[in-house]
């Protein structure tokens, strides 16, 4: 089976503790996994994938720019290849993470990769809550992954 694969932009150490806690959760299962930065990740990487669980940060009403620069480099070599890859998307964002929510939509829209839930928005200040989220949110994309549900 395919490793799952988890492109988040880390910014600070509270956006690198959410993606650890992504990763945490996945491990639960016996999902092999592929953890990268979106500067790391290829459209090879993104070949390989069963699904993809990508975080960014909400800067100023949009996407990290650094997963921006992921999808500018993957969007037409993966165009043809990888529709209906199922996908989530989590946002760390200070005050409202609708428009980086938005601009990643529509790119997936674009790919048509298929989102599998809602993506889910971390935000105001920092709670622990926010690493039980995105836990769970890893453990459950693995675990549908590994039973066929995506």
């Amino acid at each position: 089976m395919q490793p799952l694969l988890i492109i988040a932009n880390t910014p600070s150490a509270n956006t690198l503790q959410l993606r650890q806690a992504v990763v945490t959760g996945a491990k639960r299962t016996e999902l092999a996994l592929i953890e990268l930065s979106p500067f790391e990740a290829t459209a090879e990487h993104v070949f390989n994938a069963s699904a993809i669980i990508l975080g960014t940060t909400a800067n100023f009403g949009y996407m990290s720019g650094a997963l921006k620069d992921f999808f500018e480099r993957i969007y037409y070599p993966c165009l043809e290849h990888t529709q209906g890859l199922p996908v989530v998307l989590y946002v760390r964002a200070g005050t409202d993470g609708t428009g980086a929510v938005h601009s990643v939509e529509r790119i997936l829209a674009g790919l048509r990769w298929r989102l599998v839930q809602e993506p889910i928005v971390l935000q105001g200040e920092f709670k622990p809550e926010f690493l039980q989220t995105c836990e769970d949110l890893g453990e459950a994309i693995a675990e549908g992954v590994l039973l066929g549900v995506f």
